[in-house]
């Protein structure tokens, strides 16, 4: 495993002279406060950052079995390990799923079940067997995604007629045409660009194995396509399925006049955004596309950009108790601003040695050049912050506002430079207001539904929509550097989060898990900004907080709302999901009740006696319904956050 040594800092209470003042109940609290802040204080890396473990589901190991075959370099030692992991993770009814505690899910099943085989399991063997009968219950191979169906073919195992065209002429496509490469969310340009060159190339990389026997209706035929909707002939999406097969047959006539152009043009747009980044997007799916693309594009195992990315990836390896796993990808920006938030919550001076540490290491990860997001916004201020620890062309307002934040409670020896830095920050992310007044995550006005009906765009990603969480968080960071609703910007996204309601009072969490996390971040946000929060559209929201609390006095929410919105605020209770739901309650004026209470007792009870919290559940969101994330550190820092706010409130910590 490859991660930095951390540093332990000398706890220190900055609580310890106010306990013997204050009632029971507020002393413990304090205690348990102040256990949580050393804890963070203890993981904090030697260069001021901080970082926790981000964890996804097996395609990830599936994938990079597959990736490394094709790649001439699986060597047995590595793809036992990850077969070991594969098998630690299988569910008791046979398949796998992108979740703890959801359902199985077919794509990462049929990969788990073809890289067992790899490995040497046999059909026979009872976890195969086990696996086999749930994938076929869920469909077979047909019922994969488009990807997922892709990476077969180039192994051998599905037919490249029925898969659907990734057209590499995508990236000809001139900006004011309708459909082009920059109406696509990032991090589908990044999976798409060298996918397409994959596509085009149809290379085949043969396994020793098959697995014919996980299709239902046999190995060949028309039913390996995607088919058309019968109940709605004339729909969207058979428009696209039609136009699907004119390509297959352009592609089978090599009717392809830009063809050559094409792959070049992809092949200069993805070798350029290697530039400055942990890998192309600094996610996994990308660089693992990226390599295969290299491949087929003919450069040298030992090309530098070969090696580059191969370092990247490797930089997601965990290996634990004979198994190995992969990160999607890292968070330390976002990690480092959000503890930074919850220690200053919590009571720590913004002079603080680790705070004035964590906010120079903030500093200097902002973006110094234009990415992608200046295609639409070129005069916007090349001011802004990733998610990684590199990863240039992609900044996102939902860091960037974090950051911004954690900057804000700071004081470092540079503070002119910071301020000067923010003020340009602020303005880069009022140039990330859509037209519907909210902020979205990488790209602005990147909402075309049509484009969800792409037959290569089932991954459910193809979009990047404002939502109203980080319109939220925006709103909170706004309020911070003296906005208000009298500004035109404020009071646009203020209505855009009034519309964006749900019918019950709560709101749709895109980036957390689910209706907890949007509901808390919108009270938040709004009243941050100054909302009258005894409005009643505020009070109905709260309402419904206090209606889902647990019995044991916490909050959980499971992934398969995504799925299923009635099972809204219905899950185990976790330490992130009811800090979450506790800040969002203290933000609408709900300070004394007994759910503020018995959230509170949840925490502190089921605190470790490291001062940590954890959870196993995964509360964050990578794509609904598609991906879903763990992140190792919701459950240590969040809990402090909501604590800290908790006592700023009832004044048993100084602001």
């Amino acid at each position: 495993m490859r991660r930095t040594q951390t540093q332990a800092k000398t706890p220190s209470s900055i609580l310890n002279t106010q306990l013997n003042s204050v009632p029971t109940f507020e002393s413990t609290l304090l205690q348990s406060l102040d256990a949580g802040r050393n804890f963070l204080l203890s993981i904090q890396q030697p260069d001021g950052h901080w970082v926790g473990e981000l964890e996804g589901d097996t395609i990830l190991e599936s994938e990079y079995a597959l990736l490394r075959h094709f790649m001439g370099c699986l060597d047995a030692d590595r793809l036992r390990k990850l077969a070991n992991y594969l098998r630690k993770t299988q569910r008791p009814e046979g398949g796998w799923t992108t979740y703890p505690g959801g359902g199985v899910e077919v794509s990462g099943s049929v990969k788990a079940y073809l890289v067992l085989k790899l490995a040497g399991l046999h059909v026979d063997h009872p976890e195969m067997a086990r696996a086999r009968e749930a994938i076929l219950a869920a469909g077979g191979v047909t019922a994969c995604n488009t990807f997922t169906k892709i990476y077969l073919a180039i192994f051998g195992q599905y037919d490249w007629d029925g898969t659907p065209v990734v057209p590499p002429e995508l990236v000809l496509l001139p900006r004011w045409f309708y459909l082009n490469l920059y109406e696509l969310s990032s991090w589908s340009r990044t999976i798409i660009v060298p996918l397409a060159i994959l596509a085009a190339h149809r290379p085949h990389c043969p396994l020793p194995i098959n697995i014919d026997e996980l299709f239902v209706g046999g190995r060949h035929g028309r039913h390996l396509r995607l088919q058309p909707a019968r109940q709605t002939p004339v729909c969207w999406r058979n428009f696209f399925l039609g136009i699907d097969r004119c390509l297959h047959f352009f592609e089978n006539h090599r009717v392809l006049p830009w063809r050559k152009k094409a792959l070049k043009e992809c092949e200069t747009w993805m070798v350029t955004r290697f530039q400055k980044s942990g890998g192309l997007g600094a996610i996994f799916p990308p660089i693992v596309n990226s390599l295969m693309a290299l491949r087929v594009l003919g450069y040298a195992d030992d090309h530098p950009k070969v090696l580059d990315q191969w370092r990247e990836i490797e930089a997601f390896e965990i290996e634990e108790d004979d198994t190995l796993r992969l990160q999607p990808c890292v968070s330390p920006v976002w990690d480092t601003a959000l503890v930074s938030m919850s220690l200053s919550a919590a009571g720590v001076a913004p002079d603080d040695p680790a705070l004035v540490q964590a906010g120079q290491w903030l500093l200097e990860r902002r973006v110094r050049e234009k990415g992608d997001w200046a295609v639409k916004r070129p005069n916007a201020p090349v001011a802004a912050w990733y998610f990684e620890y590199a990863n240039e062309f992609y900044p996102d307002v939902d860091d960037t506002v974090a950051v911004l934040m954690a900057l804000d409670g700071t004081r470092l020896p540079n503070d002119a430079e910071k301020t000067r830095i923010s003020k340009e920050a602020i303005e880069w992310v009022f140039a990330m207001q859509g037209r519907d007044g909210g902020w979205a995550s990488f790209d602005v006005d990147n909402n075309r539904m049509i484009f969800t009906q792409i037959p290569f765009a089932d991954h459910n990603a193809m979009l990047d929509p404002s939502t109203s969480d980080i319109t939220s968080r925006t709103l909170e960071m706004l309020a911070r550097y003296g906005y208000d609703s009298r500004d035109e910007r404020v009071s646009r996204a203020v209505n855009f989060i009034r519309h964006d309601q749900e019918q019950d009072g709560t709101w749709f969490g895109r980036w957390g898990v689910n209706y907890i996390y949007g509901t808390w971040q919108v009270l938040k946000g709004l009243s941050c900004i100054g909302e009258d929060m005894s409005a009643p559209y505020i009070q109905k929201a709260a309402d419904w907080l206090r209606s889902v609390q647990n019995e044991d006095g916490g909050w959980g929410e499971s992934c398969r709302t995504y799925e299923d919105p009635s099972l809204r605020g219905q899950g185990p209770s976790t330490a992130s999901q009811t800090a979450w739901a506790l800040m969002g309650l203290i933000s609408a004026g709900d300070i004394t009740s007994e759910n503020v209470r018995r959230g509170l007792d949840y925490l502190i009870r089921t605190q470790q006696p490291d001062g940590s919290w954890d959870e196993p559940w995964f509360t964050g969101t990578g794509f609904p319904k598609v991906f879903y994330l763990k992140y190792h550190l919701y459950a240590k820092y969040f809990p402090v956050f909501a604590l800290g706010m908790y006592a700023r409130q009832l004044e048993l910590i100084q602001s």
